[in-house]
């Protein structure tokens, strides 16, 4: 399908998330990944911050309002809490966590999957798989859209993520030794 993948490997899409385990013989299935440079303890608050806005065009699903571009320290993801909040209001929900590693939602009647693997030395891989049962009409349309709202979204998380791992390493190299 067009727009069924961006930023994905092959073996990335072949492997199982959790979100599969919630949708049975899925009329779509998108990937969408992105290599960020700062480990997966540097990607993970901000993958459980989408609690508080969806990172992506901000303009378009947030009412204008922007994303919090700083950590709000918020305690860990719970099952069962709403997954985001978009145009002020609270939306979807939280189906599986293992903090650190994946956040598994449902939003609009789509399944998704945040995965962080860790790459390299410092690196992660941050994938999201969205897995729907929908017509495959209506499912072209989805897989254009969230193509467009998900790499933005992955290259907000990207950024801040970044941003925040490098901030904390200049910091830590101006404390001195003991």
């Amino acid at each position: 399908m067009f727009g069924d993948r961006w930023g994905v490997t092959d073996s990335e899409t072949k492997r199982s998330y959790p979100c599969d385990e919630f949708v049975v013989a899925p009329a779509l299935q998108l990937w969408r990944g992105v290599r960020v440079a700062a480990p997966p303890t540097a990607v993970w608050p901000w993958v459980a911050q989408i609690r508080l806005a969806p990172y992506s065009y901000d303009w378009i699903d947030n009412l204008g309002r922007r994303s919090p571009q700083r950590l709000a320290g918020l305690p860990e993801p719970q099952v069962g809490e709403p997954f985001t909040t978009a145009a002020g209001r609270k939306q979807g929900r939280i189906l599986s966590i293992d903090p650190g590693r994946q956040l598994t939602a449902t939003i609009m009647g789509a399944f998704m999957s945040y995965v962080l693997v860790p790459h390299d030395r410092d690196d992660t891989r941050l994938l999201l798989k969205v897995t729907m049962r929908v017509n495959p009409w209506i499912g072209l349309a989805l897989s254009v859209g969230d193509l467009v709202m998900a790499r933005r979204q992955l290259l907000n998380l990207k950024h801040l993520a970044e941003r925040e791992h490098r901030q904390g390493l200049d910091e830590s190299a101006l404390e001195p030794p003991r």
